[in-house]
């Protein structure tokens, strides 16, 4: 174990995992509350219009896929509000519609683009010591705004009518946790990829809301298994030799198959 931690890749691969777990399960908590998965997963999948369009016009494919992200994710609050549509319905069709686009730009390019392969399936080998700054920017960000008004969000979660009866900024807090949704999804992209990127937002959640009685101990058994899975598969990939984005989300969802087993007995 302390031979794997010597090399600083894997230091940085180490602590990139952490910090995303952390962050992914957080935001996990309010997305399995919200039954917001499936925006998730049209999210991570719409941002690959983005990164096609980026590594077309030349600029920063992972910055171009988060605008996509956060459009998407914004458009489909919006659409779903104003044209009383449910979210799953907006974001079916933003999903096809992303992933054609993306598709279709991508058979457009000429030439070898290696960073394609890593932004699909995630290279968390890769991280550079730039990309460990941005994480931890990001992941302040979104912390911090969960943590400003988590009862509050908590709140919109359950019942969004009788928290606007209270004179709480719903439409405030809804945009700012769909907004937090996107980024945490492109930040996932380098640890897992936009085909894994949406497990994050779920199965550390999940797992907790499957052992816990209360909200509280469900936000920390997510926030456990965000960070134990995502260093827990990290150290498997080394170990196995399994790419690190699927032994990563594998090892979480060992860890949400346990719970299905051990709950009967827990109650």
């Amino acid at each position: 174990m302390a031979e794997m931690f010597a090399y600083g890749f894997m230091q940085r691969a180490l602590l990139a995992a952490v910090i995303t777990g952390a962050l992914c399960s957080a935001v996990a908590f309010f997305v399995v509350l919200k039954r917001l998965s499936f925006l998730g997963v049209g999210i991570s999948h719409t941002a690959l219009a983005g990164i096609a369009l980026g590594l077309a016009t030349g600029l920063d494919p992972f910055w171009c896929g988060s605008a996509f992200a956060v459009a998407t994710a914004l458009a489909t609050g919006h659409i779903s509000r104003r044209g009383r549509l449910y979210e799953d319905t907006v974001i079916g069709i933003f999903f096809a519609a992303g992933m054609a686009f993306g598709i279709a730009m991508l058979s457009a390019l000429k030439g070898y683009y290696p960073e394609i392969f890593s932004l699909l399936f995630g290279n968390i080998l890769s991280v550079s010591t730039a990309d460990l700054r941005l994480l931890a920017a990001v992941a302040a960000i979104v912390l911090l705004f969960i943590a400003i008004f988590f009862k509050e969000l908590l709140a919109i979660s359950f019942d969004e009518e009788a928290a606007l009866a209270s004179g709480l900024p719903v439409k405030f807090l809804y945009f700012g946790l769909l907004a937090a949704m996107a980024l945490t999804v492109m930040v996932s992209v380098r640890l897992v990829g936009i085909v894994l990127a949406s497990a994050l937002l779920v199965i550390p959640a999940a797992t907790g809301y499957r052992f816990s009685r209360n909200y509280r101990t469900m936000f920390g058994l997510s926030l456990a298994t965000g960070i134990g899975g995502s260093a827990g598969g990290l150290i498997l990939s080394y170990f196995l030799d399994l790419p690190s984005g699927a032994a990563i989300v594998l090892f979480m969802a060992l860890l949400f198959a346990i719970s299905l087993l051990y709950r009967p007995r827990a109650r």
